[in-house]
């Protein structure tokens, strides 16, 4: 069965790369522009994987994690930062927020890739 990944990130361009490097490995990506949409993605559907950035409009990516970690359902999936921070701190934070992983943009799709298989164990 095919992995589900959601993507939120307020750059079309981005979420395109994003969607390009993750289809052509066999997942099915769904996009989403905020950590509003990307709420709303994740309670209509279940993904495997969410990768998100961290400093989007409406809603960020820290808060959308604190959100999404409050529904039962949502507890084990891995969340991964996408983001061109790279602050300790942030990273702390974002651990305590229930993040799994950190991957500082500009990304290279076979690390993308790569991270993603060793989380999802496929």
């Amino acid at each position: 069965m095919t992995a589900a990944i959601l993507t939120v990130d307020d750059s079309p361009s981005l979420r395109m790369a994003i969607r390009i490097a993750l289809t052509g490995a066999g997942y099915d990506v769904t996009e989403a522009g905020d950590g509003v949409e990307g709420l709303s993605a994740a309670a209509a559907k279940k993904f495997d994987l969410i990768i998100t950035d961290l400093n989007m409009p409406n809603m960020d990516g820290l808060t959308m994690i604190r959100e999404l970690r409050k529904a039962p359902e949502q507890a084990g999936v891995p969340i991964i930062f996408l983001t061109t921070e790279s602050d300790d701190a942030m990273k702390q934070q974002a651990k305590a927020v229930g993040a799994t992983g950190w991957l500082v943009k500009p990304f290279v799709p076979e690390q993308l890739i790569k991270v993603s298989r060793k989380v999802l164990g496929r």
